[in-house]
C-alpha cells in the first residue's frame, strides 16, 4: 500500500509540473500572437503611408514600432523555445522511466508465468483442488487460484498501459519537436526582417539628419500649434468645472467605477500604438526639440475610429484647427479626445464604454499619418492616461 501511495503521490506531482508548463508555454504563444497581430497592423499604416522611399518622420516611427515589436516578438520566442527545451527533457525522462517499468513488468510477469508452467507440470489445477484435506483448506485454495488469475490478469493490463503509456510519450516528444522546428523557423524569419527594418531605419535617419534645420523649425511651429489647442481644451474643462455643479448620485457612480478602473481602461482606439508619451521629453530623432504633451498620441490604420473608454456623458464637440476634440465627462473625470475628422456624437448625449464617437483624421501633409491625442482630467488636474489604460 506504502508503495502505491508513492507511485500515486509522484503521478500527480508530474501531472501538476506538466500542467504548469503548459500553461507557460500556453501564455508565451497568446503573447506571441498578440505581437503578430500588433506587427500586422502597423504593416498596415506602413502601406498607407505615400508609396515611396522619401524619408519622413512618420516612416520612421512606423519602422521604429515595427522593430520595437519585433524584438517583443524574437524575445518571446526565445523564452517559448527554453521552456520547450525544459518540455522535451521532462517528456524524454518520462519516456525512459516508463520503458524502465516495462522491462521490470516484463521480467516480473516471466517469473510469474514461469512459476505458474511449473505448477502446472507438477500437478493439474483439479488435483490441486482435490487433493485438500478438508473443505476450508478447499475454499483456500479455490480462493488463492481466483487471487492468482486476477493478479496474473492485473499484470497483463498494466503491461498493455504502460505500453499505451509509452505511445503517448512517444508522440508529445514528436509534437514537441515539431513545435520547436517551426519556433525556430519563426524566429529566424523575424530576425531577418529584423535586420531589414533597421538598416531601413538608420537610411532614413541618416537623410532625415540632412535636412535636420528645416525640419527642427517646422516641429517648433507645430509644436506652437498643439499647445495653443492644448490651452483651447484646458480653458474649456475650467470652465465645466469652476461652474461647481454638485454630481448627481449617477454621476458618483461613474466617477467611482471610472476611478476603480484605473490601469484597466479599454484603449480609445480598437488597434494601434503610443506614438507619442506623455509629458515633457526630447524628440527621438530631433535633438533640439522638446516635446510637452498634455496626453498620449495613439496611431492607428486610416478609416479608424476613436471610441470612448468608459460610459459618460458628452459635454464638448468643438472645431480646433481642420480637426474636432470631443469631452466627455464621468463623474469628476474627464476625457478628452483630439484629432477627429468627423464626429459621431453630440453634447448633451450619453454614450457607453467602447461607442465609437468618431472617425479619426489622416492628415496628407504627414505621410497619411491617423493619430489621436488622448487626454485624462481629474477635475482641473491633467493626468498620465498611460496609467489609466489597460496594458
Amino acid at each position: 500500500m506504502r508503495h502505491k501511495h508513492i507511485i500515486c503521490t509522484l503521478l500527480v506531482a508530474l501531472l501538476a509540473v506538466a500542467g504548469a508548463q503548459a500553461q507557460s508555454l500556453k501564455e508565451l504563444q497568446a503573447q506571441q500572437k498578440k505581437y503578430a497581430e500588433e506587427i500586422e497592423n502597423t504593416g498596415k499604416m506602413i502601406k498607407q503611408t505615400k508609396q515611396n522611399e522619401k524619408a519622413t518622420e512618420n516612416k520612421i516611427n512606423l519602422i521604429s514600432q515595427d522593430i520595437r515589436t519585433r524584438k517583443k516578438l524574437i524575445n518571446s520566442i526565445n523564452q517559448e523555445l527554453v521552456e520547450l527545451d525544459k518540455e522535451q527533457n521532462r517528456l524524454q525522462n518520462e519516456h525512459t522511466r516508463l520503458e524502465s517499468e516495462l522491462d521490470s513488468l516484463k521480467r516480473d510477469y516471466a517469473n510469474l508465468v514461469q512459476l505458474t508452467h511449473y505448477a502446472d507440470l507438477q500437478q493439474s489445477p483439479l488435483l490441486f483442488l482435490l487433493s485438500a484435506k478438508d473443505f476450508n483448506q478447499l475454499v483456500r485454495r479455490l480462493r488463492y487460484m481466483r487471487e492468482f488469475a486476477a493478479y496474473r490478469q492485473q499484470q497483463v493490463e498494466r503491461i498493455e498501459n504502460v505500453k499505451a503509456d509509452i505511445q503517448i510519450q512517444s508522440d508529445l516528444i514528436q509534437d514537441n519537436r515539431k513545435e520547436k522546428d517551426n519556433a525556430l523557423k519563426t524566429q529566424q524569419r523575424e530576425r531577418d526582417q529584423l535586420a531589414r527594418n533597421e538598416r531601413k531605419q538608420k537610411a532614413m535617419l541618416q537623410d532625415l539628419k540632412k535636412k535636420e534645420k528645416e525640419l527642427t523649425a517646422k516641429q517648433r511651429q507645430q509644436q506652437k500649434k498643439i499647445d495653443q489647442l492644448n490651452r483651447q481644451i484646458e480653458q474649456a474643462i475650467a470652465k465645466q468645472v469652476d461652474r461647481k455643479q454638485q454630481l448627481t448620485k449617477e454621476q458618483e457612480l461613474i466617477a467611482g467605477g471610472f476611478a476603480a478602473n484605473k490601469g484597466r481602461l479599454p484603449w480609445p482606439v480598437e488597434k494601434g500604438f503610443i506614438s507619442g508619451h506623455y509629458g515633457k521629453h526630447q524628440h527621438h530623432i530631433y535633438e533640439n526639440v522638446t516635446l510637452n504633451n498634455k496626453g498620449i498620441y495613439i496611431q492607428t490604420t486610416a478609416g479608424s475610429d476613436a471610441r470612448a473608454v468608459y460610459e459618460g456623458e458628452v459635454t464638448t464637440c468643438m472645431v480646433m484647427g481642420s480637426t474636432y476634440a470631443i469631452i466627455i465627462q464621468h463623474g469628476n473625470y474627464r476625457t478628452v479626445y483630439t484629432g477627429i475628422q468627423s464626429p459621431y456624437v453630440k453634447p448633451g448625449e450619453k454614450v457607453t464604454s467602447k461607442q465609437a464617437i468618431g472617425r479619426i483624421a489622416s492628415n496628407p501633409d504627414e505621410d497619411n499619418k491617423t493619430e489621436l491625442q488622448f487626454q485624462v482630467w481629474q477635475d482641473r488636474e491633467l493626468q498620465n492616461p498611460e496609467l489609466w489604460l489597460a496594458q
